[in-house]
Order: structure tokens, then C-alpha cells, then sequence
């Protein structure tokens, strides 16, 4: 059974920085493009970054481009996000997700996902 544990939110201060991880087990990393999402309280999940099979597509939501970036190890089954310039609009559940399995080269992010994973909090105080 695939799954996808995250690991590496916690508390920072505005102006701060985080990095997430996301390790993967049950399934052939290197053939899924892989998803970062954020849910706020009372907000709908939103989709901020994603990273293709290989690594060399990533797409960026508005809100997060040029100061967070995904990155992906697939020899460690492991997919990153790096928050920078955190601002307290970033607190929320931070989830990862996985679509596949193809080799597919991407010319967008995937608009659905197969796997998900539980989330870590990332909480940003002013």
C-alpha cells in the first residue's frame, strides 16, 4: 500500500525558514510526479508546488513562487519543499501527493492526485 509521510513542520517566526520532507514507501517514486498542498483553517486546500517524475519541470503557485521550491531525491524516495520568507498567510496543514505511475514529460501540474499523505503543520507567528 503506498504512502507518503511528511515530516519537518513546526513553529517559526515571520521572515523565517522551514524545510519539509516527504518520504515515500509502496510505490515506484520515479514514476510519479509529486504535489505540495497547504489548508488553512476554514479555507479550502490549495495546491502550491509540483515536480515532475524526473525533476526537471516544476511548477509554482502565485503565492509561493520565488520563495518556496520543491525538489525531489528519487534515490531516497523523497520529495522536498524549502520555505523561505515565511509570512503568518503561510500557516497551515502542509500535504504531499503523488500522480502516477507514468513517465510522462509535463507541461503543467497534475490536476489530480493519487496518493496522499497525512500533512504536517507549519505554523508562522508575527
Amino acid at each position: 500500500q503506498p504512502q507518503l509521510k511528511e515530516s519537518g513542520g513546526g513553529t517559526v517566526q515571520a521572515g523565517g525558514s522551514l524545510r519539509l520532507s516527504c518520504a515515500a514507501s509502496g510505490l515506484t517514486f520515479n514514476r510519479y510526479a509529486l504535489g505540495w498542498f497547504r489548508q488553512a483553517p476554514s479555507k479550502e486546500r490549495e495546491w502550491i508546488a509540483a515536480i515532475t517524475w524526473s525533476g526537471g519541470s516544476r511548477f509554482y503557485a502565485d503565492s509561493v513562487k520565488g520563495r518556496f521550491t520543491i525538489s525531489r531525491d528519487n534515490a531516497q524516495n523523497t520529495v522536498y519543499l524549502d520555505l523561505n520568507n515565511l509570512t503568518p498567510d503561510d500557516t497551515a496543514v502542509y500535504i504531499c501527493a503523488a500522480e502516477g505511475p507514468h513517465n510522462l514529460i509535463l507541461t503543467h501540474p497534475p490536476r489530480e492526485y493519487d496518493y496522499w499523505g497525512q500533512g504536517t503543520q507549519v505554523t508562522v507567528s508575527s
